[in-house]
């Protein structure tokens, strides 16, 4: 069955950097496009980025751009979210999911995610 296993959160201050992954098996990574979702308390799902199945295909919220940066590695069916100059408003508990964009990405991959804090 599919398994996302995300890992890389932490606690951080406000400016600092943070490196997420995500584990991928049971399903045919290199064929399809990947998402990063994020949840603030208290807050609805956020659709945070997206790569396409070969990685040349990135978008970004326009509240990360600039400052996020998603890449995968098919070899080891491996995503990844560099984040750096990281808010406040950053906090949240982040998911990969499958789905190659904002309006395109599976729910049903929500699961346990990891938790970012960052401090002011």
């Amino acid at each position: 069955q599919v398994q996302l296993v995300e890992s890389g959160g932490g606690l951080v201050q406000a400016g600092g950097s943070l490196r997420l992954s995500c584990a991928a098996s049971g399903f045919a990574f290199d064929q399809i496009g990947m998402s990063w979702i994020r949840q603030a308390p208290g807050r609805e799902l956020e659709w945070v980025s997206s790569i396409s199945k070969i990685g040349g295909g990135t978008t970004y919220a326009d509240s990360v751009k600039g400052r996020f940066s998603i890449s995968r590695d098919n070899a080891k069916n491996a995503l990844y979210l560099q984040m750096n100059g990281l808010k406040p408003e950053d906090t949240g508990i982040y998911f990969c999911t499958r789905g190659r964009s904002k309006s395109y990405w599976f729910k049903a991959d929500i699961d346990q995610g990891t938790q970012v804090t960052v401090s002011s």
